[in-house]
């Protein structure tokens, strides 16, 4: 499912226009990227969490080559599904 989808979705089951569930997708996006900047992360009780994950520098080995390769530390954003997005697919 892209975003157009989802929008065609949200917007069947509200019965809201497209244009105004394009708008409140659009701010949910931009409203949880914010607090992951901040590192607040973003709970949403049964569904999930959106937050921030420290990975360590590490040692990988390019495929073509074969030669060992220094990968730096970086923040990455993460999703950890809750218990009842877990359970549903199941």
């Amino acid at each position: 499912m892209n975003k157009a989808d989802l929008i065609e979705q949200i917007s069947k089951m509200t019965s809201a226009t497209k244009a105004d569930t394009e708008r409140l997708l659009d701010a949910f996006v931009d409203t949880v990227s914010k607090n992951i900047k901040k590192k607040d992360g973003v709970k949403l009780v049964g569904f999930g969490t959106f937050a921030v994950s420290n990975r360590k520098a590490r040692v990988g080995r390019n495929p073509q080559t074969g030669e060992e390769i220094q990968i730096p530390a970086r923040k990455v954003p993460v999703f950890r599904p809750g218990k009842e997005l877990k359970e549903s697919v199941r």
